[in-house]
C-alpha cells in the first residue's frame, strides 16, 4: 500500500548531499585533533571527559548539517518515521534523536578497548602520551566519520524517495 502523503522536499541535489558529507568530515578531523590534544594531558580521565563533551557537540552538529536532527524532523512526521527506519536499518541510533550523555557513554563503551588502551598508555612518559593521542584521534575520527557516512546514506535515501515522489501524481489534485 502506497502512502498518499509525500515527504517534504529536503535536498536539492546529490551534489548538495556530497558537499554536506565533505564539510562534516572536515569537522570530524578538526574535532579528532582536539581529542588528541586532550589525550596529551597527563591527568587520567581528562581525555575521556573531553571525548564525551566533543561527541555530545559533534554528533548533533552532524545531524543538524544534514537536516536529520530531532528538531529538524519534528515538523514532518512522515519524514521522521522514514529517517528513523532508514537509520535503524544502517545500525545507527544517533540519527533523528537527541544525543544524550548516556548515549555517548554507551558508544564509547562499545569502543572500550581503545579507551582502556589510551588510559594505560598515558602512564608511559612521552611515548605513552603520543600513543594515547593517536588512539584518541583514531577513535574520534572513526566514530565521527561513521556517523557522517550513516547520515549521508540516509540523506541519499531521502533524496531518492523525493525523486520517486516527484514522479507520482499528487493525491490532492492530480
Amino acid at each position: 500500500m502506497q502512502m498518499t502523503n509525500k515527504m517534504q522536499p529536503k535536498y536539492r541535489s546529490r551534489e548538495e548531499i556530497e558537499a554536506l558529507r565533505n564539510e562534516c568530515k572536515s569537522m570530524v578531523t578538526k574535532r579528532a585533533g582536539l581529542s588528541a590534544g586532550a589525550a596529551v594531558v597527563p591527568v587520567p580521565g581528562v581525555d575521556v571527559g573531553a571525548d564525551v563533551a566533543l561527541l555530545m557537540a559533534m554528533l548533533p552538529a552532524i545531524n543538524q548539517k544534514f537536516g536529520l536532527g530531532e528538531a529538524d524532523l519534528s515538523s514532518d512526521p512522515k519524514l521522521k518515521q522514514y529517517v528513523l527506519v532508514a537509520a535503524t536499518s544502517r545500525g545507527s541510533d544517533l540519527i533523528g534523536r537527541a544525543i544524550t550523555k548516556q548515549i555517548v557513554k554507551q558508544l564509547l563503551k562499545r569502543l572500550g578497548i581503545s579507551v582502556a588502551s589510551k588510559s594505560v598508555a598515558k602512564f608511559v612518559p612521552i611515548i605513552g602520551q603520543a600513543v594515547s593521542a593517536g588512539l584518541s584521534f583514531g577513535v574520534m575520527k572513526y566514530v565521527g566519520n561513521k556517523h557522517v557516512d550513516d547520515c549521508y546514506n540516509v540523506a541519499m535515501k531521502i533524496f531518492e524517495q523525493q525523486e520517486a515522489d516527484a514522479d507520482l501524481p499528487d493525491a490532492a489534485g492530480g
